[in-house]
């Protein structure tokens, strides 16, 4: 089949039976064409069709190794620096159409598949199968261009309590027995974004396990069937709240849902299983396998497009209305802009310094995009921040389309103009804002950006330990010690 367009990925979707509880309903199907899901279906449909598209073709695609078709960059082991810049590049192209905003697009899991299927060895400390799963599975994900998520984290019933605590073990998702041909999985995990609308579910491990023996039933990696018996997806609150996209430019676009999956002992085959049981080997899962540093590659990608299109809004909206010529506006651009060549130097020095792991995959250097992955969860706050101080009140005085196409379209005209826009187009812009900065969808954003990766202290710790200072401590030891040296100037004339 090879890469696939919006019409096969909607009808494949159309024709899942994931059972999705949303509103008060159970569906069983029809997700493409249930409101909650009618415009966000569309907008990845777009996405796959970007990929053949005679300006994105030659970017988005390469010949699969195994059946010639042409497939997603984003399935691309990079053996060169040159396939790891045509693999950013195919990240820019899906996360520019949806201006940063959408952390779910099929290249981020893809991403960690890939840096995965090539890790065997690895894998095979557990059990030479799971190698050959692993493997196979990239490959089918890679030939049919499946849409996959993944769940990590269990409910937040005790935090204090571990998963074999809380309620007697049986809130988080665990192994409840096995079979000649798999293991049975009851319980629940957070948080499966786009989980409704996905092809595959990836339940991989949690990083968070102790490695005593009674993690063992906690202790896994698998992929399922969105539709699998047994599976269902409890989602929030839909902030598509179907509007038009000039009221709701973002929400009714970009909204992806987000779901509680619930295991109701549901059956997984053994091919489908990649780790069993093993909680040290859990806890290495995305380090040892470099699949944390391809997964943060995209994610640094799609986070400097989102940023590229805030400075684009931030200064399109200051040149609305005048103001750019003020020190302290200016000085809320700089910001951005700081934040944007940050970005940018980070990734481009991860490629530049990027090197074979011992997989043989070309992995870009670690150190940089590790400390993006922890700066921009809390640069990015200062953005919506910045936005709502420069719109003031022009961001609550918005009348709707309705308005604005209606009765009320002279006063708008009239009355809601700035020195560069109509009525109508400043209206426009500032409902952007708006839903950038302070709608439900923009708020969600905010959380979902600073939790991306997990507990930013959390992470900050362990970036702390894992960094490798000791060079620079050397340094002032060796500088302190040069302090009993005598201090000799020149030589004594004769």
């Amino acid at each position: 089949m090879g890469a696939r367009t919006g019409r096969d990925y909607l009808e494949r979707l159309g024709e899942l039976r994931t059972t999705v509880q949303i509103g008060g309903e159970t569906l069983e199907g029809g997700i493409p064409d249930h409101p909650a899901f009618r415009n966000l279906t569309r907008t990845y449909a777009r996405l796959y069709d970007l990929q053949h598209a005679p300006e994105h073709r030659d970017t988005m695609l390469f010949e699969s190794p195994t059946t010639g078709d042409p497939v997603g960059t984003s399935f691309l082991v990079p053996r060169t620096h040159e396939d790891l810049a045509k693999r950013r590049e195919a990240f820019k192209v899906w996360a520019d159409d949806s201006l940063g905003t959408l952390g779910r697009t099929g290249d981020y899991l893809n991403s960690c598949l890939m840096a995965l299927s090539e890790a065997g060895d690895w894998f095979a400390q557990a059990d030479p199968a799971f190698a050959q799963n692993i493997r196979s599975y990239f490959e089918m994900v890679r030939e049919q261009d499946l849409l996959t998520t993944h769940t990590l984290i269990p409910p937040q019933a005790n935090r204090s309590q571990g998963a074999g605590q809380q309620m007697g073990g049986k809130l988080t998702a665990h192994i409840v027995r096995e079979d000649d041909n798999g293991i049975v999985v009851r319980g629940a995990r957070l948080l499966a974004t786009i989980g409704p609308t996905a092809d595959e579910l990836l339940v991989f491990p949690s990083t968070v396990l102790k490695g005593n023996p009674e993690d063992a039933p906690y202790s896994f990696a698998f992929a399922i069937n969105c539709d699998a018996p047994g599976l269902r997806f409890i989602c929030r609150e839909s902030m598509d709240h179907g509007r038009s996209h000039f009221d709701h430019p973002l929400g009714s676009r970009f909204e992806e849902m987000d779901a509680v999956v619930v295991f109701d002992d549901v059956h997984v085959p053994y091919e489908r299983c990649f780790l069993l049981g093993e909680p040290q080997m859990c806890n290495a899962f995305y380090t040892e396998t470099s699949a944390v540093v391809h997964m943060t590659h995209q994610v640094t990608t799609r986070t400097m497009a989102k940023t590229e299109y805030l400075l684009g809004l931030i200064s399109c909206l200051t040149e609305a209305i005048g103001i750019e010529q003020f020190p302290h506006v200016q000085g809320d651009i700089a910001e951005v802009i700081v934040a944007l060549e940050q970005s940018r130097a980070l990734v481009r020095a991860a490629e530049a310094d990027a090197a074979l792991n011992r997989f043989g995959v070309m992995t870009p250097d670690w150190a940089p995009l590790n400390a993006n992955r922890n700066w921009y969860p809390r640069t990015y706050q200062r953005f919506p921040e910045i936005l709502r101080k420069l719109g003031a009140s022009g961001l609550m005085a918005l009348p709707t389309e309705a308005d604005v196409m209606g009765d009320a379209r002279d006063d708008v005209e009239a009355y809601l103009q700035s020195a560069t826009l109509s009525g109508t187009e400043r209206v426009r812009l500032f409902r952007l804002a708006w839903d950038t900065c302070i709608s439900a969808f923009a708020g969600r954003q905010t959380l979902y950006e600073y939790y991306f990766f997990g507990d930013p202290v959390r992470m900050a710790g362990a970036f702390v330990s894992s960094y490798d200072r000791e060079p620079y401590k050397q340094r002032v030891r060796d500088f302190l010690a040069r302090a009993d040296e005598p201090v000799t100037i020149g030589q004594e004339s004769t």
